[in-house]
C-alpha cells in the first residue's frame, strides 16, 4: 500500500516529466524558429552538402535544500557588500563538481 508521501511524491515527478517535456518543446521551437540557424543550413545545402542536425542537451536537476535557499525577504533589506569573498552553496558545488571544476575556497 503507498502511503500519502508516496502518492506525492509521484505527483511531483509527474509534475517534473511536464516541466522537462515544456522545456524541451521550448527549446526545440526556439530552434526551428531561429533564422540564424536556417541561415546556416540554407549555406550548406547551397554549397552541396545534406545536413543532419543532432543537438544533445544534458539538463540536471537537483531538489534545493532548505538551507540552499536565500531568504529574499531578508536580502531585499540589505544594502549590497563587496567583500572579495564567494560563497557557495551545496548545489554551487554539486554543479561545479558536474562541470569537473575543483573550487579552492582557502583561496
Amino acid at each position: 500500500m503507498v502511503g500519502v508521501s508516496g502518492r506525492k511524491g509521484a505527483i511531483l515527478e509527474e509534475r517534473l516529466k511536464g516541466l522537462m517535456q515544456d522545456l524541451g518543446n521550448a527549446i526545440n521551437e526556439s530552434l526551428s524558429d531561429s533564422d540564424n540557424i536556417a541561415e546556416a543550413i540554407g549555406e550548406i545545402k547551397r554549397a552541396g552538402y545534406d545536413v543532419f542536425l543532432v543537438l544533445e542537451a544534458t539538463i540536471g536537476f537537483n531538489k534545493r535544500d532548505d538551507d540552499d535557499a536565500p531568504d529574499t525577504d531578508e536580502m531585499a533589506d540589505q544594502p549590497l557588500e563587496t567583500t572579495g569573498k564567494v560563497s557557495f552553496t551545496t548545489h554551487d558545488h554539486r554543479f561545479l563538481k558536474a562541470l569537473r571544476i575543483a573550487v579552492d575556497e582557502d583561496a
